[in-house]
This record gives structure tokens, C-alpha cells and sequence, in this order.
């Protein structure tokens, strides 16, 4: 079958899965392959769950009957469809990506247009090579914006989501030290993000672009820009500065020399001015009123132990411990180190796939670590580098010792890499 053809049939069944265990009543079951699954095996089931038909790419699971529907390569085939399905639709679409913060700007971004427009955006992590497509078959025609999160970890990934997602608009938010066992060095950072920055300069898109990051400027040359900052300049679009930060973030903003806007959020960390300048941008220009943009930013929520500040009987607790890598570090060590707090105590978990250089900056990150009350590290790495601390080599240690030495009346930090689970010692403090 033809994607064309199988695209006629999703038009009769709109609805896809790729779970066996949760079959959607007349749904596409798409039998994706995995390294400790195939999903072949698991096509009968669907069928048996209430999928309409089963897509697979193993003649040996193919049987003589109209629902069971052989392909080369389903994966390749899922992502056929959902950019077929995209063209068809044509809604415009923003796709974000970057090292650092962009969840967080999807969620902002997605939050201002919505105040205005019907949105599909990017739920949870589904940011990759299956995510994406998946999202975009989620499209409909009252749909008027799509808001997509690309991640990476190898080169060549955000060239194929590019060519899935088709985008109109995009939007880097920064290129850092992250995932260096799949990029190589930082420069391969640089060319696997400028990956996005290539599909528009192709196919005359327009790119956001953070002014003050030399790097993002370089990048986009060539490509129509729209620029916000700190500076009001003659070409800067959106320009903004932080007020106070502690410890939600209050900024102003203002654009064209005109009107200026205060905004408090309920977002810890200064470094967060980025990522609401950067969907402030997106919105003014996509034609959302300034009142509605401030509303919408004011009003968000972070969750899934993202900038999060929390308030317990016994501490006051900065919850960032969905994602690490040194910049992000870094950037949350300054801004907590700029609060105002009688004790403080970070608890640190290994930043993970940084490469040959991973101890070096372990390194480093330790040795920011001297002006606080307390310092709890966790993970193989800091165990390693952070001998002068408390160093627990998984996170049920770490709890085994919260247990013992409970900590009361600290200002926390909490911040490591979603693998080492931090969030699991949260109920502990």
C-alpha cells in the first residue's frame, strides 16, 4: 500500500497508535520496532484490542486478510504520513528546539498563541523521531497553529523531524554542552541544531532568534529574522529585562520603544527572561494582543520537576530535575546563589552523555559548590569529582541518608539529569 492510500484510510479512521496495551477503537496500530521489542509480534493483539487495521514490515506476521497492512519500513512509513497529512492541512507551524530551555519555551509559546488561536502543541516528551509524527497526525482542521518541540542527540535528527514537520517558523533557544557521546564535540552540537536553521534558510522560513547568543546570530545568516534581547535596538523585535528573581521570575518587556509591560511568573530562574522573550516574539508577531501574551505567561504553570518551586513543612524547595548538562548547571547555580536565603543546600545528580569530558565538568560544577551550607551529591560522576562532599552513588542512598539526617529550614536546590531520578528524595524534604 501506497502512503497516498493508507493516507485515504486514515482519513476514514484518524486516530493511531503504537501501543498494543492501549488501543484506540478503530485506530491505525502502527508496530514500531524498539532495541528490546518488535512490534510485528504484537499486531494480532491490536487487532484484537479494536484497532481498525495494523501497519507492519515483517512478511513472516502478514496473513491473508485486509487489515493487516505490509510495508518496507513502518517507521519511515509513519513519518510519510503524518508529513503527507501536514501538507494537506497546511496549518502553520513553529518548530523549537535547542540545549536548553526548549520545553519550557514550547510551553510558553504554545500558552500565548493559544490565548488568541486554536493550538496543537507538543505533549510531554514526544519530541523525537516517532513523537513528532505522532503529534502532527493529531492535527485538525479548526487547528490554526502547530507548536513543535524537536530534541536531538545525533546529528541528522532535526533534518529528518524537519522534513516530517514541514516548519513555517523556528525557533533555536540555545546551543550548549549536552549529549556529546552522540554529537561528538560542540561544534557538532552547533551543526546538529543549525539543522533547523537550514531547513528554513531551504525553504524561505523565518527564524526567532536570541540576539545576544553570537552563536544563534552566525547560525541564522541568510534567513528572514525576527531578533529579541536585551537591547532595544533598530532591528530587535521584542527586548526585555529581568526585575526580580527571587524566587519566581519578574521581568519587563517592551517592543518598538513603545508601551512597557511587567510581567511576574511563577517560573524560578532568571534564565527564563529567554524563553518568555522568545514566546512573547513569536506571539506579537503572529498578531496576539499585548495584554493576552502578558495573561498567558503570567498564568503558566511549570510541571514535571521543571523550574518548579515548592513549599514543604520543613524547606522551601527549587525543583529543576527533569534535565542537566553543564550550562543549564551553571545557570542554575548563579541564579540560586542570587537568592536571598538563611541556609542553603543544593543536591546535585550526574549530568549524563557528556563524553570523554564528563569528569571535567563534574569538575567544575563541584567547584561552584563552596558557598553553600550543604552540598549532597549523587550519581558515579560526582562521586567521582566531588569527594570534598557528601557523595551518594544512586539516588536510594541518597534517600537512605535523607531518612537518617533529615534536612529542616534550607532553601534546596535540586538539579541532575532525568535519569538519575532526583525526584524520588522530593518527598523527603
Amino acid at each position: 500500500m501506497t502512503v497516498p492510500q493508507l493516507y485515504k484510510l486514515f482519513t476514514e479512521h484518524p486516530a493511531v497508535t503504537t501501543d498494543s496495551r492501549n488501543c484506540i477503537p478503530d485506530s491505525i496500530f502502527f508496530a514500531l520496532k524498539g532495541n528490546n521489542f518488535d512490534g510485528n509480534c504484537f499486531a494480532e493483539k491490536a487487532l484484537q484490542g479494536g484497532c481498525f487495521c495494523a501497519v507492519i514490515d515483517n512478511p513472516d506476521f502478514a496473513k491473508n486478510n485486509d487489515n493487516f497492512i505490509l510495508v518496507d519500513d513502518v517507521l519511515h512509513t509513519l513519518q510519510q504520513l503524518a508529513r503527507l497529512h501536514r501538507e494537506t492541512l497546511n496549518t502553520q507551524l513553529i518548530a523549537i528546539t535547542g540545549t536548553n530551555g526548549k520545553t519550557t519555551t514550547k510551553e510558553l509559546t504554545a500558552a500565548v498563541l493559544a490565548k488568541q488561536y486554536n493550538v496543537l502543541y507538543t505533549q510531554g516528551n514526544r519530541n523525537n523521531h516517532i513523537g513528532v509524527p505522532l503529534t502532527l497526525l493529531e492535527l485538525k482542521r479548526e487547528h490554526e497553529f502547530a507548536v513543535i518541540e524537536m530534541g536531538a542527540s545525533h546529528e541528522g535528527e532535526i533534518k529528518t523531524l524537519c522534513r516530517t514537520a514541514l516548519p513555517d517558523y523556528g525557533l533555536i533557544t540555545n546551543v550548549g554542552i549536552a549529549h556529546l557521546e552522540g554529537f561528538g564535540s560542540f561544534e557538532g552540537v552547533i551543526k546538529a541544531k543549525g539543522e533547523l536553521y537550514d531547513f528554513l534558510r531551504e525553504n524561505g522560513g523565518m527564524a526567532f532568534v536570541h540576539q545576544e547568543n553570537k552563536y544563534l546570530t552566525e547560525m541564522a545568516c541568510d534567513i528572514d529574522v525576527c531578533l529579541y534581547g536585551t537591547q532595544m535596538k533598530d532591528v530587535t523585535f521584542v527586548a526585555g529585562k529581568v526585575l526580580k528573581s527571587a524566587p519566581f521570575l519578574e521581568f519587563e518587556w517592551f517592543h518598538d520603544f513603545g508601551e512597557r509591560y511587567t510581567v511576574k511568573t511563577a517560573l524560578v530562574g532568571d534564565y527564563n527572561l529567554w524563553n518568555a522573550l522568545a514566546a512573547i516574539s513569536v506571539g506579537l508577531f503572529l498578531m496576539v494582543d499585548a495584554p493576552l501574551i502578558n495573561a498567558a505567561i503570567s498564568e503558566y504553570k511549570p510541571a514535571n520537576n521543571r523550574s518548579q518551586f515548592r513549599k514543604t513543612p520543613n524547606n522551601e524547595l527549587i525543583v529543576d530535575a527533569y534535565n542537566a548538562n553543564p550550562d543549564s548547571m551553571s545557570a542554575a547555580l548563579r541564579n540560586f546563589s542570587a537568592m536571598q536565603a538563611q541556609r542553603k543546600a543544593v543536591i546535585l545528580g550526574d549530568m549524563l552523555e557528556l563524553g570523554d569530558n564528563s569528569c571535567q565538568w563534574h569538575l567544575e560544577t563541584v567547584a561552584q559548590l563552596n558557598s553553600y551550607d550543604k552540598a549532597l551529591l549523587c550519581g558515579k560522576n560526582f562521586s567521582q569529582a566531588g569527594q570534598r562532599f557528601l557523595c551518594f552513588e544512586d539516588t536510594d542512598r541518597l534517600a537512605d541518608y535523607l531518612r537518617n539526617f533529615p534536612l529542616s529550614g534550607y532553601t534546596v536546590l535540586i538539579k541532575g539529569s532525568r535519569a538519575i531520578q532526583l525526584e524520588k528524595i522530593i518527598e523527603l524534604l
